[in-house]
């Protein structure tokens, strides 16, 4: 439930309700698709496997129930709120327990906030997961501009840097006046930005795309180089990690340049 304060600083609830109509036709989409010659190699080598797509395209087309999805999402506290002329919906739970730190948490690409919902329980409920009230956080999921229900941005500058910026709105406007935030994948960026930013709030972050690789070792690793000398074992799988990254990047390296294209 939305309380007065809430209220009063433009936020409201949200539930989502995906007509059946656009669920069939979703549906009759990913039945009509025209699929390409299969791979001339017996591995991944040059991509996904045809019979892997289409294997993953039936569960779609006939064993996934958005339904039931729904329904976990209207279970919890979800809502809305405008930030630079953009909506922003966000999952907002509280903890029962006293001084609960409040928490923000960034979802990565191309995932949304379901990939949190598993968190939400041990989070804010530690005692019933084998934690102490000590350990209770606050939590509060938004989705990224573009992304599940939020708006879509109409003009370029939506970045990291200014996602970071907007989250802060949020849980200054939730009334949180110290939080701390986490990210992975997209989301990590995100959060790295934040404590750049050192905005005010802001108490701490966590990443899962630490940014501690030396920048003469990052170039290496970019070319495709042997791993230098000098690392030790952990190290170099990391390094070898790195460098299979790289050679996968082709497709960021095209939408950070021309994703209308692509």
């Amino acid at each position: 439930m939305t309380s007065t304060a809430e209220t009063a600083t433009g936020i409201r609830p949200f539930h989502n309700d995906i007509p059946e109509e656009k669920l069939t036709d979703l549906r009759r989409r990913i039945a009509a698709t025209q699929w390409p010659e299969k791979e001339t190699v017996a591995d991944q080598s040059q991509g996904v496997p045809l019979a892997m797509m289409q294997d993953l395209a039936r569960y779609w087309a006939t064993g996934y129930d958005w339904h039931r999805c729904e329904a976990q999402l209207n279970a919890l506290p979800q809502f809305m709120t405008e930030i630079d002329g953009l909506e922003i919906h966000f999952i907002h739970v509280r903890s029962q327990h006293q001084d609960a730190l409040p928490l923000i948490v960034n979802h990565g690409w191309p995932g949304s906030v379901i990939e949190q919902l598993k968190i939400i329980g041990p989070l804010t409920d530690p005692t019933t997961h084998g934690g102490s009230a000590a350990d209770a956080f606050d939590v509060v999921i938004p989705s990224m501009p573009g992304y599940g229900f939020s708006g879509k941005p109409a003009s370029t500058g939506w970045g990291p840097e200014r996602m970071g910026r907007a989250w802060d709105v949020l849980m200054t406007r939730l009334g949180y006046r110290r939080y701390v935030a986490q990210g992975g994948d997209w989301g990590a960026f995100i959060v790295d930005l934040m404590g750049v930013q050192q905005l005010p709030g802001l108490l701490a972050i966590h990443t899962n795309y630490p940014g501690t690789v030396p920048a003469e070792i990052d170039a290496a690793a970019a070319a495709g180089a042997p791993a230098p000398d000098g690392l030790s074992a952990e190290e170099t799988r990391a390094y070898e990690h790195l460098v299979f990254s790289y050679k996968q990047v082709a497709y960021a390296k095209l939408m950070g340049t021309r994703p209308q294209t692509l």
